[in-house]
């Protein structure tokens, strides 16, 4: 009977995985195609990612249900227990990269309304490394891979690099010519949205860490 449970319990956790990797498959397309409508200018693309985060948000609550029932009927502990507490961490940094990626959209739906700033060249960029960031966090969590987890962490500075370049730049066009505050805040919000992508990539990165090494790695000064 105990082998049964033990059985049972280990495919409650795989079911738990491709729970989340799913969710994780969601996000990432979403984050794919809010890039693709900004730089598209695809409004009607940008709605459908707005759209399409309720399903985001039902499968966040879905899988948290799911751990809090893990935790409750089968009591886990030592790495199980780590894997169930991250698991719930991982579901809610998902959940919050989605909403940026809605946050985006609505800005691209409110760019579309007037010309283009600029050429975008410095945002498709920081996009590109936030997006790769997600991926590879993810990456490390079904691999339990500390090293590919660590090297997120360390990515984090090049977006936060961009984000401080891009602050510069549009600050200039904004002092230059008042007509274009409207269109460079909104391009600042956005910079913003993906640096924020970033953190929740790290803050996933570092879970993975805690839940193969049980080690807490976050606020320390220098990454190891």
């Amino acid at each position: 009977m105990e082998g049964h449970i033990y059985r049972t319990f280990d495919l409650e956790l795989k079911e738990l995985k491709e729970s989340l990797l799913y969710e994780a498959a969601l996000v990432e397309k979403a984050i794919e195609n809010a890039i693709r409508a900004l730089l598209e200018r695809n409004s009607e693309l940008a709605t459908k990612v707005i759209e399409d985060d309720d399903i985001i948000n039902a499968k966040e609550v879905e899988t948290d249900e799911f751990c809090l029932k893990l935790l409750a009927l089968r009591q886990p502990a030592a790495r199980d227990l780590r894997f169930i507490t991250t698991a719930i961490k991982i579901n809610y940094d998902l959940e919050r990269i989605g909403d940026f990626a809605v946050n985006i959209c609505e800005r691209v739906q409110e760019l579309n309304q007037e010309p283009q700033l600029k050429p975008y060249i410095d945002l498709p960029t920081m996009a590109k490394i936030a997006q790769l960031m997600v991926k590879e966090s993810l990456d490390a969590f079904v691999k339990e891979d500390v090293e590919l987890a660590l090297k997120v962490t360390r990515d984090d500075e090049n977006v936060d690099n961009l984000l401080d370049q891009i602050f510069r730049e549009l600050l200039t066009y904004m002092m230059q010519d008042l007509r274009t505050i409207s269109r460079a805040t909104r391009l600042l919000f956005i910079s913003k949205y993906l640096e924020r992508m970033a953190d929740h990539a790290v803050n996933i990165a570092e879970l993975v860490i805690f839940m193969v090494q049980g080690k807490i790695i976050r606020h320390l000064k220098e990454v190891p």
